[in-house]
């Protein structure tokens, strides 16, 4: 099995805030993932696993890489599918879920915000089943911190790539960009897909 590239269509090179340079650019580093992904798939079968060991085999760094590589295709495809001009307001179970969380709309971008400020790669919103509720998690790399049986609706990415040649070092100012362009459409469908 192979994965393939997603295409995003041409809607994504017409964000507000968010140049068309960067988001090509940014494609190709996904693209990047999706090959690496595939490579090391490749590779695994033939991996001597008799060497195995915690401190350097061969095995391991395949088995970390694929961690990484895959984690770095499937971000960026929560990411890219949510992105979109004018990407309105949250609406139905998803607004009602995000005031009980988070006290309101506002509040919610706020810690949203301070999420991705505080983290060093990544910043979800995940269904929490257990909790019964929407919080923001972050993670400093593509596999890093996660925990089993979140469900992400929203990935904000917050690697300097996202926003370096947009707005420099202010990733405040990337992120409020960022949250212009979600598509809350998408990202309620994502929520009661989660919920199910």
């Amino acid at each position: 099995m192979a994965f393939t590239a997603k295409d995003f269509g041409p809607n994504i090179l017409s964000l507000d805030g968010i140049s068309k340079k960067t988001i090509e650019e940014h494609i190709k580093l996904y693209n990047g993932y999706v090959n690496k992904s595939n490579e090391i798939m490749e590779k695994l079968p033939k991996a001597d696993l008799s060497t195995a060991n915690q401190v350097f085999s061969e095995i391991r760094e395949l088995k970390v890489e694929l961690s990484f590589a895959i984690g770095g295709m499937q971000n960026h495809e929560i990411y890219f599918s949510h992105l979109k001009a004018n990407g309105g307001q949250p609406s139905g179970s998803l607004k009602a879920q995000l005031e009980k969380d988070f006290g309101s709309f506002d509040g919610y971008v706020k810690d949203l915000k301070a999420s991705g400020i505080s983290a060093r790669g990544w910043a979800w919103t995940v269904w929490f089943p257990e909790a019964g509720r929407l919080i923001n998690w972050l993670g400093d790399s593509q596999n890093t911190y996660l925990s089993w049986n979140l469900k992400p609706i929203l990935a904000l990415d917050v690697y300097e790539h996202a926003y370096f040649i947009d707005q420099g070092v202010n990733r405040g100012a990337y992120i409020d960009a960022f949250a212009k362009n979600i598509d809350w459409d998408k990202v309620g469908a994502n929520y009661e897909a989660a919920r199910r």
